[in-house]
């Protein structure tokens, strides 16, 4: 799946070379297809991000705003055009933005990545998303893969969705796209959020250091281990009990960090099971389970965090039940049933 998303890079960056769309970049597998494990093997959405970088006289400026959904953080990518004069060579025809007449930046030169996908001053992820849909379906007849496979876009406000089907087997696979801060593996991303998220709030996404995280844990990790297998388990096993993957896979990642990897094997199956499962049982009942990566300065040398992430406290995913007792008793009812 990867090596398609990069066959897709490349020829996204021949269509928008020398255009002023973002540059897009070798796609990321992320998320449980990619990290070993998938609560539904029937049903596996391959996650991929695609990280964008600005296009020839832009920059992008990643601007916090207040506290989101949940205290996670959230940003709006500012784009901003540059200066490019001492840049023009002889040969090329682009004019810059910033010095050139209106007149003649509208005669000569294809608009600035302001007014194609931006509202205001800021990346639009809904544009941006049906964008990325279109190159899709323009570039898709040129890849070999088309020959033998069919191609079905699926609705997506924020990120671009798509099957691909030979008559035998059938992938559905999720596009999503997004800034790196810095030099880390933390993203500003356009994974989906809540209904009401404006289309200028881009969600911080640690996918891809959780990515890297199971990747290390698999590298060490003894031929007989099943810490995928109990993973895969436990997310299954609750699927509609009320509590969301995304918590049972933070409790098994820190359980992954103190329980030493050897200690993973076929014979300790059911121990690690009971272990994930009285997990649960704590956090509901202190009404707390910090986040894997937040805050974490213990993870493995490799996984690259921006310093204020690296620096902040522990970040409680449990809040909610603090604050609501009513949701404090359906969680542990919840339990209870599981």
């Amino acid at each position: 799946t990867v090596r398609l998303m990069n066959k897709f890079v490349i020829y996204f960056q021949h269509v928008v070379a020398n255009t002023f769309f973002p540059v897009l970049q070798q796609a990321i597998g992320v998320g449980s297809a990619f990290e070993g494990w998938s609560p539904r093997e029937q049903d596996v959405v391959y996650q991929v991000l695609i990280p964008m970088t600005p296009p020839q006289g832009h920059s992008f400026h990643l601007e916090l705003e207040p506290a989101g959904h949940r205290g996670m953080r959230n940003f709006r990518i500012r784009v901003k055009q540059e200066c490019t004069c001492l840049y023009e060579r002889p040969g090329t025809n682009m004019l810059c933005f910033l010095h050139h007449p209106k007149e003649e930046l509208r005669a000569n030169q294809a608009p600035s990545l302001l007014h194609t996908l931006c509202t205001g001053s800021y990346l639009d992820v809904e544009k941006t998303a049906r964008w990325l849909y279109q190159l899709v379906r323009a570039i898709w007849p040129a890849l070999p893969q088309a020959h033998n496979w069919h191609l079905l876009l699926l609705p997506s406000r924020r990120s671009c969705q798509f099957k691909v089907t030979n008559g035998r087997q059938s992938y559905r696979i999720e596009m999503l796209f997004g800034v790196r801060q810095g030099s880390s593996d933390v993203f500003v991303s356009s994974q989906p959020w809540p209904a009401y998220t404006p289309s200028t709030t881009w969600p911080e996404s640690y996918a891809v250091a959780e990515m890297k995280f199971f990747r290390y844990i698999t590298r060490w990790a003894p031929p007989d281990s099943l810490h995928l297998q109990c993973l895969q388990f436990f997310t299954h096993l609750q699927l509609g009990s009320g509590f969301s993957t995304y918590t049972m896979k933070t409790i098994v990642m820190h359980l992954l960090s103190t329980v030493p990897i050897s200690e993973w094997g076929r014979r300790h199956f059911v121990r690690r099971l009971t272990d994930i499962s009285e997990g649960l049982c704590v956090c509901v009942q202190r009404r707390r389970l910090n986040h894997f990566i937040v805050g974490n300065r213990w993870l493995p040398r490799g996984i690259r965090l921006p310093r204020e992430l690296l620096m902040a406290g522990a970040f409680n995913l449990f809040d909610d039940l603090l604050m609501d007792p009513v949701a404090h008793s359906q969680a542990m009812s919840q339990y209870l049933d599981l």
